[in-house]
């Protein structure tokens, strides 16, 4: 018999590997006993909350349900009802924009489960899946859109739900690739400890993955997904419009809302769709990420209870609710049930011989000749592609503009850095203070560059300045948040343990962000920094061409390279401007991002 703190005697008991502590039956407190139309009426008891609950699902269904119908129209509708720029026409477009942004995102939480764990798990998978990652993160917006909207189109013909699940994929390439870093992240630098309580309670893996990587994971994937919403706004201008041949589809949507009225430069307009964009991320705010990122926190690493945590108030009712946490539990049960199973793989006995054979060194080499065949075939279809249409003063014209924009990219990111790890740190270790900065920093985030334009059109054609430098910082006015975001998550998941101790030992100063809160918050620092470098990469497509009405400017770049090759339909320009803008990215995150991100998975997990 073992006694617990309270001195109240307890067996101990085990069971499938795993001990638990189980009351005394004369400890077991006596219930009175119910009838069975006690129990039934309970069942359908509802209170107040109950009622607010249901009419919330209620309402968030028929949305749903309202903005699903608009898309099964033809397209011929597309024509009839064009863009207006009426503000009583933004509730409608919001709501459209919304619904495509929600299904770009769960595409997105999908794609970063299944993709971030095989590059995790598999080192030979690692080898070809983060270098993929880095060159899908790079590749612009309208490079998916050029390539890929005639695929959409053509599964359904004459349906505007084709154009649709472009723009969606569209805006999933602009939310997905920061999510699975994140994920990934996270993967490399689970505690040891942990992974040896895994071990020790013998988990298989896929109770490993689902009761330990992913809650250790959690807070930092839900920032990132919160910054990855957010960052599908900086593109949904472009997302929202699309061109096929000589037809160009206008999506009813704040983006497209917003491209009119810049195209018209009606400023009350662009004030209007700011302010719908505002509400919008109020809203999503309130109902969706508040509630997950106080629930997240359930899943922080530390020793040490805090003594403050993040509040929702749509978590608190309901938990007051009554049928709505009944009606809820069996599918809470079944997920539970579902993450307990072992699943583990049949071993039989050659097993063994059979592991040995694939982690052999052969395997290896072949795995990287097969690779190195895959590249070599790749690159011999774009330069026979480019090479029939191009020169060679054409190619090594667009690889400086490339140097140009990594010149842009580099020093943007060293400002971002100095600016914003301070002041992440410092909102990250006050949870009062980053649940007050949550909406803020999220509508920052998703305020367009293009929104942002006027102003810096109006200021460079007045003063007469260098377009080259001044529209330089529209390329990180949506991706500077990403390096905010991941600090946020880091300093927020610093284990109040650690925080103690260093207090303890009177660590201040310089001696306190050098060996204790920078290294904590390193790991999630470098994958926020190599998403921000993809992202401004990205966003030089849309941030090196800058237009209001009749005025444009143009920066010298591989961003307006881009934008122009795809303006005028040239695939040929388009193909080398994004293969260019790749082995550059590629180039960069190898030689700088991924050794940083090594070093943070080797030296600087909390073990």
């Amino acid at each position: 018999m073992a006694l617990r703190s309270d001195q109240r005697p307890f067996f101990l008991a085990a069971g499938q590997g795993v001990r638990e502590w189980v009351p005394l039956p004369h400890e077991v407190p006596l219930r009175p006993l119910q009838s069975t139309a006690d129990v039934g009426t309970r069942w359908f008891r509802l209170n107040l909350w109950d009622v607010a609950a249901f009419l919330l699902i209620i309402g968030a269904l028929t949305l749903v349900a309202h903005g699903s119908r608009e898309t099964l129209v033809p397209i011929a509708v597309l024509e009839t009802t064009p863009i207006t720029l009426d503000p009583a026409a933004l509730p409608e477009y919001a709501l459209r924009t919304t619904l495509r942004m929600l299904a770009a995102i769960v595409a997105s939480l999908v794609f970063t489960l299944v993709y971030a764990t095989l590059a995790a798990k598999s080192r030979r998978a690692e080898m070809v899946l983060i270098p993929i990652l880095d060159i899908l993160q790079s590749v612009p917006v309208l490079g998916f859109l050029s390539f890929t909207v005639v695929g959409f189109m053509a599964m359904f013909p004459g349906q505007v739900v084709g154009i649709e699940l472009a723009s969606i994929f569209a805006i999933f390439t602009a939310q997905a690739w920061n999510m699975t870093f994140s994920f990934y992240q996270s993967l490399k630098t689970v505690p040891r400890d942990l992974e040896e309580a895994a071990r020790s309670f013998r988990l298989s893996p896929w109770q490993k993955f689902w009761r330990l990587e992913v809650p250790f994971a959690m807070p930092g994937l839900v920032w990132n997904t919160m910054m990855s919403m957010s960052g599908g706004w900086f593109f949904v201008v472009a997302s929202e419009a699309i061109s096929v041949g000589s037809n160009t589809y206008a999506l009813p949507g704040i983006g497209s809302y917003v491209a009119l009225a810049i195209d018209q430069e009606n400023l009350a307009a662009v004030g209007w769709a700011v302010l719908a964009m505002l509400v919008v991320i109020l809203v999503y705010d309130q109902l969706l990420f508040r509630p997950l990122v106080a629930w997240a926190e359930k899943f922080r690493f530390e020793q040490s209870a805090r003594s403050t945590g993040t509040r929702s108030w749509l978590l608190d009712a309901v938990s007051r609710t009554y049928a709505l946490r009944r009606l809820l539990a069996p599918l809470g049960a079944v997920l539970r049930w579902t993450a307990s199973r072992r699943l583990a793989p049949l071993r039989p006995r050659t097993m063994p011989v059979l592991v040995a054979a694939v982690n052999g060194r052969a395997v290896d080499v072949a795995w990287l000749a097969l690779i190195a065949t895959a590249v070599v075939y790749a690159a011999y279809q774009i330069v026979s592609y480019i090479g029939a249409e191009l020169s060679l003063d054409e190619v090594g014209l667009t690889f400086v503009y490339g140097f140009y924009t990594l010149v842009r990219v580099v020093v943007l990111i060293v400002l971002a850095t100095i600016v914003w790890v301070p002041i992440g740190v410092w909102i990250g270790l006050r949870p009062r203070v980053a649940e007050a900065i949550q909406p803020v920093a999220q509508f920052l985030a998703a305020f367009p560059a293009n929104i942002a334009f006027p102003f810096f059109v109006v200021v460079i054609a007045t003063y007469d300045l260098d377009a080259n430098i001044w529209l330089s910082p529209l390329m990180i006015l949506g991706t500077q948040w990403y390096i905010l975001f991941n600090v946020i998550a880091g300093a927020s998941a610093f284990p109040s343990d650690l925080k103690e101790a260093a207090a303890s030992f009177h660590v201040g100063g310089w001696n306190w962000w050098r060996k204790v809160i920078l290294p904590g918050v390193f790991p999630y620092y470098v994958t926020g920094a190599l998403t921000a470098s993809g992202g401004s990469w990205n966003a030089a497509i849309v941030a090196e061409v800058a237009s209001w009405g009749d005025e444009k400017l143009h920066a010298s770049g591989i961003g307006s390279y881009i934008a122009d090759a795809t303006a005028a339909g040239d695939y040929p320009r388009i193909t080398l401007g994004i293969a260019v803008m790749c082995l550059y990215v590629i180039l960069f995150n190898r030689l700088l991002w991924h050794p940083l991100f090594s070093f943070a998975a080797r030296r600087l997990r909390l073990d």
